[in-house]
């Protein structure tokens, strides 16, 4: 398996606390290659349902894992309901987090248009996939804001739901990431914290930039003088 050596930013944190988006900003600021390590379970399991596999079963799984294509990573087809339910069964199978650890490793190891670094966003990132991490961040948000968040980008795509039945879904999901046997969802001692609850994005990302910066910034001169 390859050594990370790359500047690496890891941002964990709960479901709709604003991550993703926080990630894609502060790659697109240092040109740094981007994943969204969640995007990789909803492709593995969106190449089971495709294949008229069984996202329960561990060798169907594998096999999607296997088999899923990167490109499709941005496509609208693997934001749906049922592949982010087959997506959670997946998740939960240790042989597929095996393969996809793998995938996560050599991708910070040679990160994509072979730029200085790479952002990663997911659950545990700056714990189990990069604990030496150069810049961790973990974010997350009062439930009931992100429940919020979540309805309105469901709501944009046209699937109608209940506000609090969104509250009682992300609830749940909180409890299955930081409970799961397998790399649960934890802030990393050596974390920066940061409460998106009262924030816009602009100013998360500028609150993201400060914590960050210097990390990142001391490696790149680092770097430089290497």
């Amino acid at each position: 398996m390859n050594k990370v050596s790359s500047i690496v930013i890891a941002v964990d944190g709960t479901a709709a606390s604003g991550k993703g988006t926080l990630a894609k900003k502060l790659a697109a600021h240092f040109g740094f290659a981007h994943l969204d390590s969640g995007a990789l379970y909803r492709l593995a399991a969106f190449s089971v349902l495709e294949s008229g596999g069984d996202p329960s079963n561990e060798a169907d799984a594998l096999r999607g894992a296997q088999t899923m294509d990167f490109n499709l990573a941005g496509d609208p087809r693997i934001r749906t309901d049922i592949v982010g339910k087959a997506a959670s069964y997946v998740a939960a199978i240790p042989a597929v987090r095996s393969a996809l650890f793998d995938f996560q490793k050599n991708f910070l190891a040679s990160p994509p248009g072979g730029g200085p670094g790479a952002v990663m966003d997911g659950r545990d990132i700056g714990t189990v996939i990069c604990p030496s991490a150069t810049a961790k961040l973990y974010v997350d948000a009062r439930l009931e804001t992100r429940a919020r968040r979540r309805w309105a980008e469901l709501k944009a795509m046209g699937i109608r739901r209940a506000e609090q039945d969104v509250v009682a879904e992300l609830g749940a999901r909180d409890e299955a990431d930081k409970n799961r046997p397998i790399s649960p969802l934890k802030q990393a001692p050596d974390a920066d914290l940061l409460d998106t609850s009262d924030l816009g994005i602009d100013a998360a990302f500028a609150a993201a930039l400060a914590l960050v910066s210097p990390k990142v910034e001391g490696a790149l001169k680092d770097r430089h003088r290497g």
